[in-house]
């Protein structure tokens, strides 16, 4: 009955007049009915669940175990405390103010990063074309320059030893394998043995001879090495880090000296106070920079004469003796200059070993 009500009220249609406006109509009943039909249903049902269902006091709890499914009434006015409402601790606060922290952080972090950077690439830029000022040492600039033509001159060294030191090693091993083809065909020609003999004798001897060679050629392309990629790259990254150094403090003496051109008003005067600080920061950093720069320079001389001095003076004598034939004179350049040979074959595993 009530479905049939609704849906005639539902369709009952509106007339409009000619100009768009809802005309005059008698008044029509037929809704208000329906709706005080509707409302007196809704209140008869509301009154039948409230009296056939449970009790607001109590709760119906379900539990299901290996045992089935069991109900228990438990009285809600048994509970008591903060069960009932949530509290207002402040754990959900803190994990929320965490990560906002940390995002406040790294936020500041690219700030300062960004106007660090705008500031040294214009510093860059103005130097580039001439206009910006640069902190110039001109004492400190010419050692700095000679340490980077003293790197390329002996990485040049470095590369033609290590060459010599394939070639010969090469060498070696040809000598090795035409003194074990003499010592074979001396067996086997007995009309020549004598002679393949003692080309066999020589091979071996000139093998020997140059596997000691190759022994002080390869301590002394260690020794360049160490002396290259090692000391002099440690001394050259402290140099970097001058010359980025030294950038930062043109940057922000500059930036200082362009805000200070401008009227002093207390925006103003706040913003060089800032400017004052940052370019003191970096001055230090600069000056302290500059500072470790000259001395690892005057430590990087002294270390490069010592090193030199003792891997050129091994370089002659042991080329000396190995083509001047003398056997005792190139094994006593190896001991005078503690150089350990490794006996042939020390680098491989033994039989046992690989078992």
């Amino acid at each position: 009955m009530t479905d049939s009500i609704m849906s005639k009220a539902a369709t009952m249609e509106i007339p409009i007049s000619s100009n768009g406006d809802a005309g005059t109509l008698p008044e029509d009943t037929s809704l208000e009915e329906a709706a005080q039909i509707q409302w007196s249903l809704d209140e008869k049902d509301l009154q039948q669940v409230m009296v056939s269902g449970p009790n607001l006091n109590e709760t119906s709890i379900v539990s299901g175990g290996y045992g089935g499914a069991t109900e228990a009434i438990i009285p809600t006015s048994s509970i008591k405390g903060h069960g009932l409402h949530p509290s207002n601790s402040t754990p959900c606060m803190s994990t929320e103010e965490v990560p906002r922290g940390m995002a406040v952080e790294k936020f500041d972090i690219m700030k300062k990063w960004g106007i660090n950077t705008y500031k040294c690439t214009k510093q860059m830029i103005s130097e580039r074309f001439g206009r910006g000022q640069r902190t110039m040492d001109l004492e400190l600039e010419a050692q700095i320059d000679f340490l980077h033509d003293t790197k390329r001159k002996y990485e040049h060294v470095l590369r033609l030893a290590r060459a010599l030191s394939t070639h010969l090693y090469n060498v070696v091993q040809t000598q090795h394998a035409l003194g074990d083809t003499f010592a074979d065909l001396s067996q086997k020609s007995p009309e020549l043995q004598d002679e393949f003999g003692y080309n066999a004798e020589t091979q071996k001897l000139l093998c020997k001879n140059g596997e000691t060679l190759l022994g002080a050629i390869n301590f002394f392309v260690s020794g360049i090495n160490t002396l290259v990629n090692k000391t002099m790259e440690d001394t050259l990254m402290t140099v970097k880090m001058y010359e980025n150094a030294r950038l930062e403090y043109d940057a922000y003496r500059a930036d200082l000296e362009e805000v200070s051109t401008g009227p002093r008003d207390a925006v103003t005067l706040a913003r060089i106070e800032a400017a004052q600080q940052q370019y003191q920061v970096h001055k230090d950093k600069y000056e302290r920079l500059r500072s470790d720069v000259t001395i690892k320079l005057k430590f990087l001389e002294e270390n490069k004469v010592k090193v030199m001095h003792k891997q050129l003076l091994l370089f002659h004598n042991a080329i000396s003796a190995y083509f001047a034939g003398n056997q005792q004179q190139l094994e006593q350049t190896l001991k005078q200059f503690n150089v350990n040979l490794k006996p042939p074959g020390a680098g491989k595993p033994s039989w046992l070993e690989e078992q």
